[in-house]
């Protein structure tokens, strides 16, 4: 395994990177890596296409979007699912204050501007069938951020009121300018494939055994997370160094659905995207689970 794997990753706290790039495990197992932090799903896909990196983390639709071009890639492994949910300022009801009813909920931001990560992420799918769904495409603006990061700022300067994305966005927004969470993660779309680890099939079919040694350490990671988050919250901080254990625990418990496994609810919601993705005109193919997914060293795990 002379191969070094370049990766992109995201800066959401709860991908098993960060804990893979706090801990020697990756080291130990003779896999080395070079990491390249990308804005957004879109950005990846792009790299994917640029033969900049082998292997990346990220939401399904942006990886669909790139299959649907003829990318040679596939998902080799999940990570999380249901990791999208709505923040808002103060002033603004959350969904079970309107006891659920998306309409009325929806109709307290018309005319607004919705925040959003970069257009084809996962988060940018949802909030746009969403408003498609409800009719309400025409009444709420979305604007895209290549870099997520930036949304909190342009809601502490009055710019924006409502905003979609991850939990990592939800924390960071609550503390840098109170923004609360007004839909959680489990009531925007139920086994949502927020990341999964994607793979060049080159690499799949060049480096199986490292490939196979990757997903058992991103395994190991994504069980760490969910069973000792406030372990993997201090050694992530400790990594990171500018965020606080707390703050970094805090991220992990709002959406707490880790598992590197691929499950049938995985794939169906996955493929629920397929259709929609066709009507946002982000992809023309009909999408099969074959074109997507290889979940041959997912099988070899204990």
């Amino acid at each position: 395994m002379n191969k070094t794997l370049n990766i992109g990753h995201l800066s959401t706290m709860y991908h098993s990177s960060f804990v893979l790039m706090s801990t020697d495990w990756l080291e130990k197992s003779n896999i080395k890596v070079n990491w390249n932090l990308f804005g957004g799903g879109p950005a990846i896909v792009e790299a994917f296409e640029k033969g900049e990196i082998d292997l990346g983390y990220i939401g399904l639709p942006p990886a669909m979007k790139g299959i649907d071009k003829g990318l040679s890639i596939k998902c080799i492994a999940g990570g999380h699912v249901e990791g999208t949910v709505m923040i808002a300022v103060h002033g603004y009801k959350s969904l079970d204050e309107f006891n659920g009813e998306y309409r009325p909920f929806l109709n307290q931001f018309k005319g607004l501007t919705i925040a959003c990560p970069p257009k084809g992420s996962i988060h940018d799918v949802i909030i746009r069938e969403y408003l498609r769904n409800l009719e309400f495409e025409n009444e709420i603006t979305i604007k895209n951020y290549e870099w997520a990061d930036m949304i909190p700022e342009s809601m502490a300067d009055g710019d924006i009121h409502v905003a979609i994305g991850t939990p990592s966005l939800a924390v960071v927004a609550k503390r840098f300018c109170e923004a609360k969470t007004v839909i959680t993660p489990d009531n925007l779309w139920k086994n949502n494939p927020s990341y999964g680890i994607v793979a060049k099939q080159e690499l799949i079919d060049s480096y199986p055994e490292l490939v196979f040694t990757f997903v058992e350490k991103h395994d190991k990671a994504c069980k760490f997370i969910k069973e000792k988050p406030e372990h993997a919250a201090q050694i992530i901080s400790d990594n990171v160094g500018i965020v606080t254990p707390d703050f970094v625990y805090e991220i992990l418990k709002m959406s707490p659905k880790y598992s590197a496994k691929i499950t049938k609810c995985y794939i169906k919601s996955t493929m629920e995207f397929v259709p929609i993705l066709q009507n946002l005109g982000y992809i023309k193919k009909n999408l099969d689970e074959k074109d997507i997914f290889d979940i041959r060293f997912l099988n070899r795990l204990d």
